[in-house]
């Protein structure tokens, strides 16, 4: 059985491992530290493997609000309890692009019909609800390998569309995309790199440097290979 069961256990072992010197260096990220120890990815990343699948515990940890709370509750939560409304809910609450991230990368990609949902989520307003937009397209783009190659080219309309977003988290998420999709496969690399070259036509500071940076990664030959 694990040794922490309840929100208090965890949030008392986050405590012992505050480090207000990280607060600074995350702040200087653009990570949100209103509620957060400054506790490193390890030290959470072997907390949470000690807890293992909790999804109660989980849901309560969401709900705390703490920084490293939330990042916990994206490793240890059911993927098989996963629901369209717990997600809706949980992006809601994103305000660093660190808990959109790991929560897209460890626990939302495990939704069924993420693929789907990802096109909703791009088309938002909400700038953290955009980015895990595109952060989905990115990690399903890794980890989902059943997929047909061709089902990533329905996301080339989004990916043009708002690269010219000037939100500095927006373009990035969208420049993720374009990139891991473009290493996914050959035929892919070959359409990601027109693509860019389209974008980088675009009347947009966001739309050239999502543009430039995909085509420079892309034509590496490491990449190539």
């Amino acid at each position: 059985m694990a040794a922490f069961t309840s929100v208090s256990q965890v949030l008392s072992e986050l405590k012992k491992h505050e480090n207000k010197k990280n607060i600074e260096g995350m702040k200087r990220y653009g990570i949100s530290v209103e509620k957060a120890f400054g506790i490193n990815a390890p030290t959470l990343h072997a907390l949470s493997k000690e807890i293992g699948c909790n999804h109660e515990l989980a849901l309560a940890l969401w709900e705390s609000g703490y920084h490293e709370a939330r990042a916990i509750a994206a490793k240890i939560a059911d993927p098989k309890r996963l629901t369209k409304k717990l997600m809706e809910s949980w992006v809601k609450d994103f305000d660093s692009w660190d808990i959109c991230d790991g929560t897209c990368l460890y626990y939302f990609r495990k939704y069924p019909d993420a693929y789907h949902l990802a096109f909703s989520w791009a088309e938002r307003k909400s700038e953290f609800v955009r980015r895990a937009g595109f952060v989905l397209m990115a990690v399903l783009a890794v980890h989902d390998k059943k997929r047909d190659d061709h089902d990533f080219l329905l996301y080339f309309p989004l990916i043009s569309k708002y690269a010219s977003d000037e939100r500095n988290f927006v373009k990035k998420a969208v420049n993720w995309a374009l990139r891991q999709i473009g290493k996914r496969s050959e035929f892919l690399r070959n359409e990601c790199i027109q693509l860019a070259e389209q974008i980088r036509e675009q009347d947009s500071r966001a739309a050239k440097w999502v543009a430039a940076d995909a085509i420079r990664e892309l034509q590496e030959k490491k990449i190539a290979r």
